[in-house]
């Protein structure tokens, strides 16, 4: 995997006001509204991989050259608050807790692969990890609560790398990786979203592609140990799972292929047994997608990639387009509001339009 081709990746429920919250509805209730991204004016014009919203008022996003953002009011108004040191890296994951801490990852290979926290709202930023291993490339990173985290890296010596955190990011260790399976010749995972790897309690996931087919590892230990199924979404050299969600046992996978977006044909599948197996969807969206979320809404999630947006109401079965514009991430907070970023400044609010 080098780092030029890790550097290159290029009737939906109502969303309505309620005082300042937003409120995610059934789709029952949407009768003649239709939904949309409301693109909020950020001033910036990086590529923003990182999203992490913490609910309708406060949001994080992070990305290219080094930049960092910021709201504290829905997205009115963006704070730049990126390190100064980091200016020449790339942020491609991002994971918030409230609006004054934030822990955010770089990509590339060595030392540019690095972990920033910061705890005053991007006012000043630690560097808490720097990684020294030349062959390892870093893609995303979660946390399950405000203390615990994990980190993955790209196969070193034939193994995915999982970095872990106890104390909220202060610190990290490097995992034996006597528990992790081999991984398969041209087999790594995508800084597309900061979706490739996702955590919930002591259980975590990450997805990969690269190789020949695309697979899903899963953990039940807090990624002491791990096992691996195929997945669906067809492999190769750029092909594969780009964004992972799950809700309990409810695993949602999109991906397809980066070098042609428009055409995705089994790029979208589920599981209902925490990730053992995977069918594809009977309705996929068709196009390569890089992230996806569940909603607040017990079975309605969302997609997202450079050529639009997907909704799905029955758990990932079956997805319908909403929006053409182009987004890299999408995350969704337990108060019902969802956010999406990507190109160009892009961070958008879910609206509704009548």
């Amino acid at each position: 995997m080098t780092l030029q081709r890790k550097l290159s990746i290029p009737a939906l429920a109502l969303v309505m006001l309620t005082g300042s919250a937003w409120q995610l509805t059934t789709p029952a209730s949407a009768s003649g509204s239709t939904p949309a991204w409301r693109l909020t004016d950020t001033g910036s014009t990086a590529r923003f991989r990182g999203l992490a919203p913490v609910d309708s008022r406060v949001a994080w996003a992070a990305g290219s050259a080094g930049t960092v953002l910021r709201t504290a009011d829905g997205g009115r108004t963006w704070e730049s608050v990126g390190p100064p040191e980091a200016a020449a890296l790339q942020f491609r994951d991002i994971e918030a807790f409230d609006a004054r801490t934030a822990v955010a990852l770089t990509i590339g290979s060595g030392t540019d692969s690095r972990i920033y926290r910061t705890s005053d709202g991007g006012r000043s930023w630690t560097e808490s990890f720097r990684n020294e291993d030349p062959v390892a490339f870093y893609d995303c990173l979660d946390f399950s609560d405000r203390r615990t985290g994990l980190a993955l890296s790209d196969p070193v010596d034939g193994r995915f790398r999982i970095l872990a955190t106890r104390d909220g990011g202060r610190s990290w260790q490097v995992r034996p990786t006597v528990g992790m399976p081999e991984a398969l010749p041209g087999e790594f995972a995508f800084a597309a979203s900061g979706t490739c790897l996702v955590t919930q309690g002591r259980r975590a996931w990450f997805a990969t592609g690269g190789a020949s087919v695309s697979r899903v590892f899963a953990s039940t230990d807090g990624g002491r140990t791990w096992s691996v199924s195929a997945s669906p979404i067809p492999g190769g050299p750029s092909a594969g799972v780009y964004g992972l969600a799950f809700r309990g046992g409810q695993g949602l996978a999109v991906g397809g292929d980066y070098a042609t977006p428009a055409s995705a044909p089994d790029g979208a599948a589920r599981s209902r047994d925490g990730g053992r197996h995977w069918t594809v969807a009977r309705k996929v969206p068709g196009e390569y997608r890089s992230g996806v979320a569940w909603t607040n809404h017990s079975r309605t999630a969302l997609a997202v990639g450079p050529t639009g947006s997907d909704i799905s109401y029955d758990g990932g079965a079956t997805w319908s387009r909403f929006d053409a514009g182009s987004f890299d991430a999408v995350a969704c907070t337990r108060d019902g509001s969802c956010w999406a970023s990507g190109e160009a400044g892009r961070i958008g609010r879910l609206a509704r339009n009548r």
